[in-house]
């Protein structure tokens, strides 16, 4: 019986392997709010585009994503979307020209993202993290599944609509739902970390970059908030949450 019971794990190993690909990632993509959504993902240049770069999540269903190593690229939410049986309409926030498949073209903001990069050249680590410095539109995740000690949680999985700054407020009729960035908001090289601003001893957090940082502590507020903000693991899979528990 000991033995039949190897036999069957590694049988299942062998399977798991095979399904996930030498080298391969797995992104699973999880609703957990309580309407629809329509993530959307973008690959960096010379990178591929799952799903055509969008595709539709009702809450509480989940999308698995098979990605080669060493891709990497974006992913963010869309909300309020409406589209046509020819896939063009537009969203509330992170829109990408009013197609339901981004093919290649990323998200108007304010919107959350999510940035992963799986391997580099120079290192068989993967990089992922939150980024609020294209604003925020949805609380969101990124999780690893295994990977060992030293893996982080990347997220901010706050409502930031709800305390949002009225100068950085995005709304449709009465409801807010989006935040922008006050790089967005302000137009200007302190606040967007360009020009002569353009160096970490120069840009500095902004009062609402501390604000969000006071709030989403594990996510990017500004350009240079490195430090505690970019994680760093080597697992098989990642769990990416809209609208992840408390």
């Amino acid at each position: 019986m000991a033995t039949l019971r190897v036999f069957a794990c590694f049988i299942s190993l062998l399977v798991s392997i095979t399904l996930t690909g030498a080298g391969a990632v797995q992104l699973i993509v999880v609703n957990n709010c309580n309407g629809e959504l329509w993530p959307a993902i973008l690959g960096n240049p010379g990178k591929e585009n799952p799903k055509d770069g969008g595709f539709l999540l009702n809450s509480g269903e989940e999308v698995v994503l098979d990605l080669p190593d060493k891709w990497s690229g974006r992913l963010w939410g869309r909300q309020g979307c409406n589209f046509d049986n020819e896939g063009k309409g537009e969203c509330q926030t992170g829109d990408c020209a009013g197609q339901l498949k981004c093919r290649g073209t990323s998200g108007s903001p304010p919107a959350t993202v999510v940035e992963m990069t799986f391997g580099a050249p120079a290192s068989p680590l993967h990089y992922y993290d939150v980024s609020l410095v294209d604003g925020f539109n949805l609380p969101v995740s990124m999780k690893p599944v295994g990977g060992g000690i030293g893996c982080g949680v990347a997220s901010c999985d706050a409502d930031l609509n709800v305390c949002c700054p009225s100068a950085l407020e995005v709304k449709k009729g009465n409801q807010v739902v989006g935040c922008k960035s006050a790089c967005l908001a302000m137009q200007s090289d302190k606040y967007c970390c360009t020009g002569n601003y353009s160096d970490p001893k120069t840009c500095k957090p902004t009062v609402f970059a501390k604000l969000f940082k006071a709030i989403c502590p594990k996510a990017y507020t500004y350009a240079y908030d490195d430090v505690s903000s970019l994680n760093r693991c080597r697992a098989p899979r990642y769990v990416v949450t809209f609208c992840p528990p408390n």
